[in-house]
């Protein structure tokens, strides 16, 4: 596989000179809403990039970079202090200033998504109109992390009530709401118009503060069917698409006017074991099985051409809580060991969901589980369906398997474990994405401790104890890590710059040349 090396640096004059530019988009699907604050998925934070800005980001080797703040400090342990930028405006044309922060720091404190991100904190002031104060109630290492997703929303624009008589700062999922159909960030592009899950288009906002590319609009197309999708990059009706399907991967690198961009991610492909539907699933020893039984490496060679990592843990290698002794775990015979051992020899019937457009191959690897459980004598009725469709399903928890795909917005494990192992606490906001109906105190305490210190060794050990709970105890099963493998046109000349393993691409950053 090729990686194009590109210039990451042009000249003033060079920048002068370039014309402006239009793109066309495809990826596999498009966000369900335009409310930053109404899903915690990558397709949100994706538009959540173009359309509103964070109080920092990452840069494409993701490095913490200044956004609406324009610098920070440490007041005490538990006072962060950020100097916001002055002379922003949002997109209806209301002034950006620290009235907005407290407005967006309080609602997303009421999203069921992103509640747990934030319950650390005791809560935020206001210094004066360009500074503000956030205070946890402990020493919390994870603050500049958190304010990445802090994505900062129009305070007038979402008060009052719309036509229905609803509160418009509400936030409920899939129901319409007044966020979810309207925008007002301060981000680089604005919605010109929207055909959710067909078309999208974003034009180039003419006030933003900071340096852009030459892009003055994209049209952002959802395709889900992967040789559509190709077929569409190959023949120049788009000029950008992700992901490339693994078996299409040398074709795209060959292509002569293309590229074939691909880097390792931080989001895992999991299955959750639902011990509330599942009666066997309470017995640790089949859950024990269902893992022995998947064969995670051949999924990894076979379906995904070996673009993914098997993964045994939630942490991948590099972040805080990785531990390097733990390994994927095939072992048919084993598996079946444990079922005898268990009284299920026999097997049982089970249910199990999956997407069939939100992860790379989703159903295919689906299929692939059905059948690798058989082995055991688990039965499983498997449904896929569109990811829209999917996430209501979901959150119901009604299913014996469920798979899943979690990243982590802080570079760090207890993100994955937060999620989807600790005990689930609405009010809290943690284990809010599990659906393994797993409880275990221990888990609990030490990621609560975790969070209380800065990173260091002996913060690097709880982490490490938490993973190997998950591990022992068989809390869900880790699949793969993916891949992101991007295709594009030529034209498109600083590539590498504006994408990073978070796959939040920077469309502002984007340079076309002639």
């Amino acid at each position: 596989m090729k990686k194009k090396l590109l210039t990451l640096a042009l000249t003033s004059t060079l920048i002068s000179t370039i014309h402006a530019a239009e793109l066309t988009i495809a990826f596999d699907a498009d966000p369900v809403s335009l409310d930053p604050q109404e899903h915690l998925s990558q397709d949100t934070m994706q538009m959540a990039n173009w359309l509103f800005d964070p109080l920092v980001r990452l840069d494409h080797e993701l490095n913490i970079i200044p956004a609406l703040a324009e610098s920070w400090e440490q007041i005490s342990p538990t006072v962060t202090r950020f100097h916001l930028r002055k002379g922003v405006t949002f997109h209806s044309g209301n002034p950006f200033t620290a009235d907005d922060v407290i407005f967006t720091f309080n609602r997303i404190r009421t999203s069921g998504d992103f509640k747990g991100l934030f319950s650390a904190y005791e809560g935020i002031e206001k210094v004066d109109d360009y500074t503000v104060d956030f205070i946890t109630k402990q020493p919390y290492p994870l603050v500049l992390a958190n304010m990445r997703t802090l994505f900062i929303m129009d305070k007038d624009f979402y008060s009052g009530e719309d036509e229905q008589g609803k509160d418009k700062s509400r936030i409920e999922k899939s129901t319409g709401t007044f966020a979810s159909v309207n925008a007002s960030g301060t981000g680089a592009f604005t919605i010109e118009s929207r055909q959710q899950g067909v078309k999208s288009v974003y034009v180039k906002n003419p006030n933003y503060w900071d340096e852009t590319g030459n892009i003055d609009k994209f049209t952002f197309v959802p395709i889900k069917e992967n040789a559509t999708r190709i077929a569409a990059l190959l023949s120049g009706d788009v000029d950008w698409i992700y992901p490339v399907p693994p078996t299409d991967l040398e074709r795209v690198d060959a292509a002569q006017d293309f590229t074939l961009y691909s880097i390792p991610s931080d989001r895992i492909i999991t299955l959750q074991l639902n011990q509330k539907v599942v009666e066997p699933f309470k017995d640790k020893r089949v859950r024990q099985a269902v893992i022995y039984a998947i064969n995670n490496p051949a999924i990894t060679e076979r379906i995904l051409r070996g673009y993914a990592e098997p993964a045994a843990q939630n942490s991948p290698q590099g972040y805080s809580g990785h531990n390097d002794s733990l390994e994927p775990r095939y072992d048919l015979e084993k598996a079946k060991q444990l079922m005898k051992e268990a009284g299920y020899e026999d097997g049982f019937t089970i249910t199990m969901i999956a997407p069939n457009n939100r992860y790379v191959n989703d159903e295919k690897i689906a299929q692939a589980v059905v059948a690798m459980l058989a082995k055991i004598n688990i039965k499983v009725n498997l449904t896929t369906m569109p990811k829209a469709q999917y996430w209501g399903e979901f959150a119901k928890c009604e299913n014996g398997i469920q798979m899943l795909g979690w990243g982590s917005n802080t570079a760090d494990s207890a993100y994955y474990s937060e999620y989807l192992t600790m005990t689930r606490d609405d009010d809290q906001g943690v284990g809010s994405y599990n659906c393994n109906g797993s409880s275990n105190a221990e888990l609990d305490a030490l990621i609560h401790k975790a969070n209380t210190m800065q990173a260091g060794e002996e913060r690097n050990a709880l982490l490490h104890k938490v993973g190997q709970i998950e591990y022992d105890e068989a809390l869900y099963v880790p699949l793969h890590w993916e891949s992101l493998n991007w295709g594009y046109n030529n034209k498109i000349s600083n590539f590498p710059e504006v994408v990073n393993l978070k796959n939040f691409p920077l469309f502002q950053k984007v340079i076309v040349k002639e």
